[in-house]
């Protein structure tokens, strides 16, 4: 195992984290999630419906607080809207947790700006000592990029994948004076990138799902790649890939030319 590649610090947070964050979002079981636990994951994703990951952090939080870093959001529904307070407070009774760690506004869909009361809103939670980071989950890379210049956010998630490689250009040039944390999604591009796109040749390899992670953790501005399993066996085989360390140049390579092949295949994400 290799602890700098597999473990990191949060940006400018000082919260130490396992570079695979578990999301509840496809439900793998409590089992699953315990497994998570015992191997080391501490970086955790709830949303107020997934119940059995609620769960299993009500029971682990009650003991050991310290030693977990749990994330939630609030989405703006499209039309901007959102209460976030109400939905902060929730989480915490949900939790049973005095504080959330990392507290995000999740735009749905692509917005040109972070709006200023959502902003000051974030920043009284912080103050308060009832969130201890706060940002925004966007597809809109030039506006991640702007609020990271900024310093305006102490976190950013962003998808990052083979195939959606914009944020080498747009987000990841203006982390440095900052330093926000960074979190990214959707490593294996909704399966897509586990599939052969018909302009890839017959005899060619295809990724795994863990070279997919890898490739995103290969990269040094990303603190935490979330992962999904649907159940344990791809959680298991997601945390063993992490364990070998990043890729080599040539695989780096191999994985940008099959992103290449199955961006051009479905172009309707950029």
């Amino acid at each position: 195992m290799n602890p700098d590649f597999s473990h990191t610090i949060l940006g400018n947070s000082r919260i130490g984290v396992h570079r695979l964050g578990l999301s509840a979002t496809y439900r793998p079981g409590e089992r699953a999630i315990y497994k998570a636990l015992d191997e080391g994951i501490n970086y955790f994703f709830g949303f107020g419906f997934d119940t059995q990951m609620m769960r299993v952090m009500r029971d682990v939080l009650r003991r050991e607080r310290e030693k977990y870093v749990i994330a939630a959001g609030a989405y703006n529904y499209i039309l901007f809207h959102s209460d976030l307070r109400r939905t902060l407070e929730k989480r915490l009774r949900q939790l049973r947790t005095d504080y959330i760690d990392i507290f995000l506004f999740l735009g749905v869909l692509k917005q040109k700006e972070f709006p200023e009361q959502i902003r000051e809103e974030l920043y009284r939670f912080r103050e308060e000592g009832k969130v201890r980071c706060v940002g925004l989950s966007t597809h809109d890379r030039k506006l991640a990029g702007r609020l990271a210049a900024e310093g305006a956010v102490d976190v950013v998630m962003i998808r990052y994948n083979a195939a959606h490689r914009g944020a080498e250009r747009e987000i990841f040039p203006y982390l440095k004076e900052h330093n926000p944390g960074v979190i990214s999604h959707t490593a294996t591009r909704w399966r897509y990138l586990l599939r052969r796109p018909r302009n890839w040749p017959k005899s060619g390899a295809i990724p795994t799902a863990g070279m997919c992670y890898r490739f995103v953790l290969s990269n040094p501005n990303v603190h935490v790649c979330m992962t999904a399993p649907s159940n344990m066996k791809q959680l298991e085989e997601n945390i063993a890939s992490v364990r070998q360390g990043p890729l080599s140049e040539e695989e780096m390579d191999f994985m940008r030319r099959f992103g290449d092949a199955v961006h051009h295949a479905r172009k309707w994400f950029k």
